[in-house]
């Protein structure tokens, strides 16, 4: 029977090296399991050669952790911590919990930390890879103030609004890529297929074409003759387009039209007030402070333009402006939300406001979002039906 040599955390989070015999990796991890240890390190004795099960794991290098999984994470977290439980305890039951072994790593290794003395707060924001800024900021206040239960909660929910929103989007951009690839495809077939047989009718005819029906064979005989210098073109063309998109003036061009664009310009900027208000409401709800908070919430935003207006806005409220004339003055939030942040403040319940206006802007996000996806569909084929046509 082969020897193992393990590391293991117990129920107190404490870690346990020893050696013992077992049929396998498998018994022995069963085994060790039902006496309450959680393995992070195994070898064979006399074989240094890590197996796939353990430190070196292939699959988990492919693995990624996305939002979901985190928000998931932080509602069991949230809720194990309501109901009283140790934290060292939660962390366990959630690293269990957890079907992905990368991120049961990463919360092995948090909860580690945390046993061995460090906040939670310092441990989370050690995996920054993993956990967004927003993550340690509101846990550390959390932590000060002795409400770490409930700031959890509150990270729950808005990580969950994260997710939701991000999956709404994607849901709505789903349709029109799927048309756009299946159009190109018809367009390809057309144009190395159908129309070389139609030309040679055209061409024994011997009269002379129309300017258009010439543009369309040169451009069947372009994709037939020279398809590698179209691939070519066509990922040199994104290449460069992602080159330049790096760059900060790029970014910043490429992100102020996108503000403008017919349609779609609206709905990106109701995505970034809607982040910015559930954001820096959360944070401010937190215990976190405004400075603080607008530094992480900038962070979220996605839209270079929109992050230099809070930028500005940080700075102003640093000189001891106050937050909603900045915002407004830059033209691109809206009059009532900057109204609602101005009166939010002479208030004193700005975090209060702030929910307000995020709640009101997220269900006008779903209704576009919902609307574009209703007129997208007859465009698309009205598009195609067009195309096709000519």
């Amino acid at each position: 029977m082969p020897a193992y040599e393990y590391k293991a955390l117990n129920k107190a989070g404490k870690e346990i090296s020893s050696v013992r015999d077992a049929e396998s990796e498998k018994s022995l991890r069963t085994l060790l399991k039902k006496e309450g240890l959680y393995v992070t390190r195994l070898n064979q004795v006399g074989d240094r050669k890590l197996s796939l099960s353990s430190e070196v794991n292939f699959g988990e290098l492919f693995e990624t952790v996305s939002p979901s999984d985190i928000a998931l994470f932080t509602r069991q977290l949230a809720t194990l911590s309501r109901a009283g439980i140790p934290l060292v305890e939660a962390l366990t039951a959630a690293a269990d919990q957890s079907e992905k072994g990368k991120l049961k790593q990463i919360l092995s290794q948090v909860k580690q930390e945390v046993s061995e003395g460090s906040s939670l707060a310092h441990a989370i924001q050690r995996q920054n890879e993993t956990f967004s800024p927003i993550f340690p900021n509101m846990i550390r206040a959390g932590e000060a103030s002795g409400t770490l239960d409930q700031v959890l909660m509150r990270l729950a929910e808005f990580t969950e609004n994260s997710v939701k929103l991000k999956q709404q989007i994607r849901s709505a951009m789903m349709y029109p890529i799927i048309m756009i690839l299946a159009g190109s495809g018809i367009l390809a077939f057309l144009f190395t297929v159908v129309i070389p047989q139609i030309t040679e009718i055209f061409m024994d005819s011997g009269q002379r074409l129309p300017v258009l029906t010439r543009v369309i064979i040169a451009i069947s005989h372009f994709l037939r003759e020279y398809w590698w210098l179209a691939i070519l073109g066509f990922f040199l063309a994104v290449y460069g387009f992602r080159r330049w998109k790096k760059t900060e003036n790029g970014h910043r061009v490429w992100d102020g039209f996108l503000l403008k664009v017919p349609i779609f310009g609206p709905l990106v900027l109701m995505i970034g007030v809607s982040r910015f208000t559930r954001t820096l409401s959360t944070l401010l709800r937190s215990g976190v402070p405004l400075l603080t908070a607008l530094d992480i919430t900038k962070n979220v935003l996605g839209n270079l333009v929109l992050i230099e207006i809070v930028d500005q806005a940080r700075l102003a409220v640093k000189e001891g402006a106050s937050l909603g004339e900045p915002l407004r003055q830059s033209g691109k939030f809206p009059p009532i939300v900057t109204h609602m942040i101005s009166t939010g403040e002479k208030s004193g319940a700005l975090d209060e406001m702030l929910g307000v206006v995020s709640e009101a802007y997220e269900s006008q996000v779903e209704s576009k979002i919902s609307g574009l996806t209703s007129l997208l569909e007859p465009l698309m084929i009205l598009f195609m039906g067009v195309t096709i046509g000519i």
